[in-house]
């Protein structure tokens, strides 16, 4: 039955049935006439990886965010998905695909004799590296467990499951390119509404201790004091990294105590883009007298290092830079890495961003209100993500209110007695 042209391949489109009965024949025709008809019939043949490809290029979103979502494509997507034609993605094949994504993030299928390869580039999976005497590049003959010599080999495959929350991810990235070709006609209705995806998992932010804090803060001084001003302001005002690191001198008022957070700085690939927070919307946090002094001092180390190359103080320059001028900003995965170098090596496991948690959670137990702990962090919903990640810490905050209201009331004599 012929049912109009393929719009993606533009070659004509037909829908087959079969039977060995002749009555049963014409209640098939029947039905495929009826088919077409109603425009029940998926206008297209393409496999879901052309609806992908098409989704990418139209879809708008900021320029990380497409890069991970191109990320998610390539190596989760495409791979499994990318080859089945789009009328044939059901919300079955999707629960499936969850289900493996949730036995081996790498979608091994079982197979034996795997390898997880340590690079994705051409390569010999298992190398000697002979050890050297200084001065004797060449080879020569040795006993290599007498010499040291390590070998490095790619290691039998172990499965490990994806996250929850990735499985998440993927699945969004899948619905949103289903319901992109329900609105191209591509198909009718989108199969991903109905899936049944991984629950989101609640929230565990693990704060340092007040004592880890304090070893963090005297760690990062002792190494460099711009270091050490990073570190602080990170823990005092919860800001994210990014908007740490795009914060200008123009931002700070050090006389009125303030500072406003407009812009995120992000490294997509080999881009360096500063673009707004991630709620879009600009804030002001008040700073403390200790941060105020702080930052006076920062700014006065900045104005000597800058005219000491030949230059004058501008305020349009960045906090924290490497650049002797700091007209450029800080690099996101440097910072990073030099904050867990710097805590392993006083043996602390956490990261940067548990600054942040360390930060609302110190508010909420000395009984700061939510929604100022909320605005302070950037959260939007007026509190409602700040209650979710932090429950544990606001019902402390709670306890703590409820002795302070009883204390101030004196039960009756007699109840007293009884």
């Amino acid at each position: 039955m012929y049912a109009g042209v393929d719009p993606v391949t533009g070659k004509p489109n037909y829908l087959t049935e079969s039977t060995r009965d002749e009555r049963e024949a014409q209640k098939i025709l029947t039905r495929l006439l009826g088919t077409v008809d109603e425009q029940r019939n998926p206008r297209t043949k393409a496999t879901f990886g052309t609806a992908l490809t098409s989704w990418l290029r139209t879809h708008e979103a900021e320029a990380s965010t497409m890069e991970g979502y191109r990320g998610y494509v390539r190596r989760v997507i495409d791979p499994r998905l990318g080859h089945v034609p789009i009328a044939k993605v059901t919300t079955q094949v999707l629960e499936e695909f969850y289900a493996d994504l949730r036995r081996c993030g790498q979608l091994c299928d079982g197979r034996e004799g795997a390898v997880d390869h340590r690079t994705s580039r051409p390569h010999e999976c298992r190398v000697v590296r002979h050890k050297r005497r200084p001065g004797r590049p060449g080879p020569e003959p040795h006993e290599c467990d007498a010499a040291g010599c390590t070998v490095v080999e790619c290691p039998p495959h172990s499965c490990r499951p994806m996250a929850a929350s990735t499985i998440r991810q993927v699945h969004w990235i899948i619905s949103a390119a289903l319901a992109a070709a329900v609105r191209w006609e591509w198909i009718r209705t989108n199969p991903a509404e109905k899936a049944r995806k991984p629950r989101q998992p609640r929230p565990q932010p693990d704060p340092p201790s007040a004592a880890e804090a304090a070893l963090i803060l005297e760690t990062a001084w002792r190494q460099d004091s711009d270091w050490g001003a990073l570190v602080w302001l990170v823990m005092v005002t919860g800001m994210r990294r990014a908007e740490a690191l795009a914060l200008r001198w123009s931002d700070v008022e050090l006389d009125a105590g303030m500072v406003a957070i407009r812009r995120n700085f992000i490294r997509s690939g080999a881009q360096r883009i500063e673009k707004d927070t991630k709620t879009h919307q600009m804030r002001r946090i008040a700073l403390d007298t200790a941060t105020v002094a702080m930052l006076a001092e920062h700014r006065q180390r900045y104005e000597e290092q800058v005219r000491a190359v030949g230059a004058e103080p501008r305020n349009d320059t960045y906090l924290f830079s490497y650049d002797p001028l700091r007209t450029r900003p800080a690099d996101p995965s440097a910072v990073t890495h030099r904050y867990g170098r710097m805590c392993r090596g006083v043996g602390i496991e956490t990261r940067l961003h548990a600054l942040r948690h360390y930060s609302a959670t110190e508010l909420l137990t000395a009984g700061v209100d939510l929604r100022t702990v909320a605005g302070r962090l950037g959260h939007g919903g007026g509190g409602t993500t700040t209650l979710r990640v932090y429950a544990a810490w606001v019902g402390e905050s709670d306890r703590k209110a409820s002795e302070i209201l009883g204390s101030r009331m004196t039960l009756p004599q007699s109840r007293v007695e009884g």
